[in-house]
């Protein structure tokens, strides 16, 4: 496995971490539908966390969350369809980005609540 995918892995990892610490239960990692793949679904209450990951080290000049394509968040709002409807959900659904900056071997973590697109 290349650095990048262990960095990706990394970050999604230390976002799982996060996200428990904060309340979350962590329903799915990496859940596939077709060709659309959801990091993470996490529930909170009656809220359906569908969570992007986004993982960069400090020389990444865009902003980070802006790296979510409109091609991508349709990918992932349909995975999430197929996901609450298979699994016969009734919950809030909630598109969720988590970014992480590594800085040498220090990582700053933000979450970005209802980034995009709710249905």
């Amino acid at each position: 496995m290349g650095k990048h995918n262990e960095f990706g892995k990394e970050g999604e990892q230390i976002a799982v971490d996060y996200l428990q610490k904060e309340g979350y239960v962590i329903k799915c990692k990496n859940y596939r539908y077709l060709k659309a793949e959801i990091d993470i679904i996490a529930i909170k209450g009656n809220v359906l966390a569908i969570v992007e990951v986004r993982s960069r080290s400090s020389d990444f000049i865009e902003n980070i969350a802006e790296t979510v394509t409109p091609k991508k968040i349709k990918l992932l709002v349909m995975a999430a369809d197929h996901y609450v409807t298979y699994h016969n959900l009734d919950v809030e659904v909630r598109f969720d980005i988590i970014t992480i900056l590594k800085n040498r071997n220090k990582f700053k973590l933000d979450h970005l609540e209802s980034a995009f697109y709710h249905f």
